[in-house]
């Protein structure tokens, strides 16, 4: 009788964790994060994990084999990573994924803490090992608001001003899909 009442002990036991890391799963919104070039995707180089929080989304990184440094990081309006033409004709990498997330039409560049467009997310610090892995947090953004547009990280920094264009972010070099 005490083997089935430890069985039953166990076997609720495994239940409830199985149900927990569904659970789990289900809080943290994640996004495959690729190369891009003007010629297309390429490979991946990990993932970005999204998760509401108490004081805004906090975008988790598991990025590998990048350079190291500091790197602009914005949500991007469409849903896209595929080269699109610039303004001159040329195709640019990740050019369908538009501009920055601006639903309230700024047309101004003030960090995630600032009053301008949605899609400034603090910087990408990518460490000595190529990793990305430091949280970021953008206090006035949830996950229904980046479903269905991209998350982008530039190749320059951000100054998170208008001056020098777009913050000095760079061209577009890794873009991932924020399903809806």
């Amino acid at each position: 009788m005490r083997h089935a009442n430890l069985s039953g002990v166990a076997f609720a036991s495994l239940l409830l964790a199985a149900g927990m890391g569904q659970a789990q799963a289900q809080e943290g919104h994640e996004v495959e994060i690729n190369w891009v070039s003007a010629d297309g995707i390429e490979d991946s180089i990990g993932t970005i994990t999204l998760e509401d929080t108490d004081h805004g989304l906090l975008l988790t990184p598991d990025l590998r084999e990048m350079p190291p440094g500091v790197y602009g990081f914005h949500v991007h309006e469409n849903p896209s990573c595929e080269p699109g033409e610039d303004e001159d004709g040329n195709m640019q990498a990740a050019g369908e994924a538009g501009g920055h997330y601006d639903p309230e039409e700024t047309d101004s560049h003030q960090g995630p803490y600032g009053d301008g467009h949605l899609g400034d997310l603090p910087v990408l610090i990518v460490n000595e090992d190529g990793e990305a892995n430091l949280p970021v947090l953008a206090p006035r953004l949830t996950v229904n608001d980046v479903q269905g547009r991209s998350l982008m990280i530039h190749e320059g920094g951000d100054t998170y001003s208008d001056e020098p264009e777009l913050g000095g972010g760079g061209g577009r070099m890794a873009c991932g899909v924020v399903e809806s």
